[in-house]
C-alpha cells in the first residue's frame, strides 16, 4: 500500500469514531503529514464541536511545520460559518501548502466551494483517493443530500422457516415474539444509536407494544416514529411514554405534546410513504431503520425505497404464523453469530 492511501485509510479509521455522534453533520477524519510522518490527527468527535482538520491541526505540538505539511481529509473542507467557523480558513492561516482531499461534500453550502477557495489561495489540492471509500463511509450524508431522503435500513428477525411473528389468535397478548438471542438484540440497540430515527406501523405497535428505545447499548436515543393512520393506537402503549421523541404520522391531526408529535399525511395518495420521508428529510433525518412487520416492509420493498436490509435469521421453527418479506440475495455478506445468520444486503440501485 502507498504512503498516501494508508494516511487516507487512518482518515477514514478516525472518521467511523464519530458514528452515532455527529449526525446531522458528516463523520470526518484527517491527518496531517510531514516528512513521511504523522505529526496531527483528529476527527468530529460530537455535533457542534470541532471539526477534524481543527482537532488535526491543534494536535501538531510544532505548528511551525504545518506551512510544509500535507493534510489529509475524508472530506471536503467547510468553507462556511455554521456551528463552527470554516475549517477552510484555518488551513489558510496556517499556510498548508497541500490538501488531499477523498471525497466533494454534497451538501450545498459546500459542494466543492471549499475546494476552490484553497486553490485560489495558493494551496495544491488532490481530490478522489479513496473516494468510493470514503463515499460508503458516509452513506446516510450522500443519501440524504442527494436523494433528499433519509438513508434506509430494513430490518427484521425470521425464524428457520422464514416467519416473523407467531400465528396470532385473539387473546394473544402484545408482546414481541423473540426469534433470536439476548446477545442479537444487544447488537440491534447499538445499531438505533447509529441511526437517527426508527420506525414501525400500527400492527407491530399494537401486537409488541415496543418502547423502540436504547436500553442494552450506550448511546443516543432515536426519533421513534410510528404510522397510525386512523389514530387507533392507545395512548398507553410504551410508544406514547413521552420518553424519546415520537412522531406519529396519521389522517386526522397535527399537534404537539411535549416530546410527542403527530403530523397529519395523505394516506391514500401511493406516494404517501415518498411524502413521509419528505417530511422526516426536512426535519434533518438521515438515517431511518424500518423495523415494522410485514406489510411496512413490503411496502418500502415494493417501491424500492431501501437502501441496505439486516436479516437475522434464528434456529427456532413456527410452523404457522406470518411469511417474512423476501429480497433477492445478489448482493449480500453474511455472518454466522452463535447458531444463527445475519444477512448484509445491499440494494445496488440506490447504494453508494
Amino acid at each position: 500500500m502507498t504512503l498516501p492511501r494508508q494516511y487516507m485509510e487512518r482518515c477514514l479509521e478516525l472518521a467511523a469514531l464519530g458514528l452515532g455522534n455527529v449526525a446531522p453533520n458528516p463523520m470526518v477524519g484527517s491527518v496531517i503529514v510531514y516528512n513521511d510522518r504523522i505529526i496531527g490527527e483528529g476527527y468530529h468527535r460530537e455535533y457542534g464541536m470541532p471539526h477534524a482538520e481543527v482537532n488535526a491541526i491543534n494536535a501538531v505540538k510544532n505548528k511551525e511545520l504545518l506551512s510544509k505539511s500535507a493534510l489529509y481529509v475524508s472530506l471536503e473542507p467547510c468553507c462556511h460559518f455554521g456551528k463552527t467557523p470554516p475549517c477552510t480558513d484555518l488551513i489558510i492561516k496556517h499556510k498548508i501548502p497541500q490538501v488531499i482531499i477523498a471525497s466533494v461534500d454534497p451538501f450545498d453550502a459546500v459542494a466543492g466551494k471549499g475546494i476552490s477557495i484553497l486553490r485560489n489561495n495558493g494551496v495544491k489540492v488532490e481530490v478522489g483517493l479513496m473516494r468510493q471509500q470514503a463515499m460508503s463511509l458516509n452513506k446516510r450524508f450522500f443519501t440524504f443530500h442527494e436523494k433528499k431522503r433519509p438513508y434506509i435500513i430494513l430490518k427484521w428477525a425470521q425464524t428457520a422457516d422464514a416467519l416473523i411473528d407467531i400465528e396470532r389468535l385473539p387473546g394473544t397478548p402484545a408482546r414481541p415474539t423473540w426469534i433470536t438471542s439476548e446477545k442479537l438484540r444487544m447488537l440491534v440497540h447499538k445499531w438505533r444509536t447509529e441511526e437517527q430515527a426508527i420506525m414501525v406501523g400500527t400492527i407491530t405497535a399494537l401486537k409488541d407494544n415496543p418502547r423502540l428505545n436504547v436500553r442494552d447499548w450506550s448511546g443516543q436515543q432515536p426519533t421513534r416514529i410510528v404510522l397510525d393512520e386512523n389514530l387507533t393506537l392507545s395512548q398507553s402503549l410504551n410508544l406514547f411514554d413521552n420518553s424519546q421523541n415520537t412522531i406519529v404520522f396519521n389522517q386526522l391531526r397535527n399537534e404537539k405534546k411535549g416530546k410527542t408529535e403527530w403530523i397529519q399525511t395523505d394516506f391514500v395518495n401511493s406516494d404517501f410513504l415518498k411524502n413521509i420521508l419528505g417530511v422526516l428529510k426536512d426535519k434533518g433525518i438521515q438515517s431511518i431503520i424500518i423495523e415494522g412487520g410485514q406489510k411496512l416492509l413490503n411496502a418500502f420493498i415494493n417501491q424500492d425505497l431501501w437502501d441496505e436490509a439486516r436479516v437475522f435469521q434464528g434456529s427456532k421453527f413456527f410452523i404457522k404464523g406470518l411469511r417474512a418479506p423476501s429480497l433477492p440475495l445478489k448482493n449480500f455478506s453474511q455472518e454466522i453469530i452463535g447458531n444463527e445468520l445475519l444477512y448484509w444486503i445491499k440494494n445496488p440501485k440506490n447504494h453508494c
